[in-house]
């Protein structure tokens, strides 16, 4: 049994999907966890509740991934409230299914500040409480398949969370030294509500049930959360700078 009791841990972007489950799953295990959101407001009360309910410190705080300033005022309120901070998952994310074609240069921007970009100053505004706590933070970046393989419609985020990993690898190289723990979740195929909007997605799940190497369990959000939660215990403080696969064997081949 993972023990996290007296851990702080913020998720972002888990008012829903995997998010969510990460921020339940933790808190399950014994943290206080924070809870962001940027537009949806009541489902990230509800989350909030939930874990409050496991007997659980828990906060719900609106913030934009995307916007510096937006990070550093959460992490203040962070300190204020809680006085600690443990894990960090950096889940949240955008993009919007549209081909590489049609990209415009903002969309490219939303999606490089929100994807990739907002994990430096995630890291560089929670570092000072990261390298403060007992043992070793933890600092948890989801990505996805298409972030080495290329998918249709998929190329704006695909090619931001190829960045996000890389981004990954070399934040490990400059704090590693500091107490913190730089790891990548790469999930496949999960159904939430991001996923359903993917262009014949039926299809798309058909197709990856047929490559699990699981038998017939289909890879849900509370699979994901479990490996995040392993990411996010002592347990791991060995692994570092590297990408964790949870998808059934579904990527290792055509």
């Amino acid at each position: 049994m993972i023990d996290l009791t007296g851990r702080v841990a913020l998720v972002t972007g888990s008012s829903r999907g995997i998010g969510r489950a990460c921020a339940v799953r933790l808190a399950e295990a014994g943290a206080d966890v924070v809870v962001t959101y940027l537009t949806a407001r009541s489902a990230a009360q509800e989350v909030a509740e939930e874990i409050q309910a496991l007997g659980r410190r828990t906060a719900a705080v609106k913030v934009d991934v995307g916007e510096p300033e937006d990070i550093a005022s959460m992490i203040e309120f962070v300190k204020d409230t809680f006085g600690a901070l443990d894990i960090l998952v950096s889940n949240a994310a955008t993009g919007g299914f549209r081909p590489l074609l049609a990209t415009t240069p903002r969309h490219f921007e939303a999606a490089m500040n929100a994807n990739a970009r907002a994990l430096i100053f995630l890291v560089q505004a929670a570092l000072p409480l990261l390298e403060r706590g007992p043992g070793r933070a933890k600092v948890i970046a989801l990505s996805s398949h298409g972030s080495h393989l290329a998918l249709p419609l998929y190329g704006l985020i695909g090619s931001t969370k190829a960045a996000l990993e890389s981004l990954t690898r070399h934040l490990a190289l400059e704090v590693g030294g500091r107490g913190v723990n730089l790891n990548v979740l790469q999930a496949g195929l999960v159904e939430t509500d991001s996923t359903r909007q993917i262009p014949r997605h039926e299809e798309v799940f058909a197709l990856r049930r047929a490559r699990s190497m699981v038998g017939e369990r289909l890879l849900q959000v509370r699979d994901v959360a479990d490996a995040v939660l392993y990411l996010a215990s002592p347990l791991s403080d060995m692994v570092q700078g590297q990408t964790l696969v949870v998808d059934g064997g579904a990527a290792l081949h055509a």
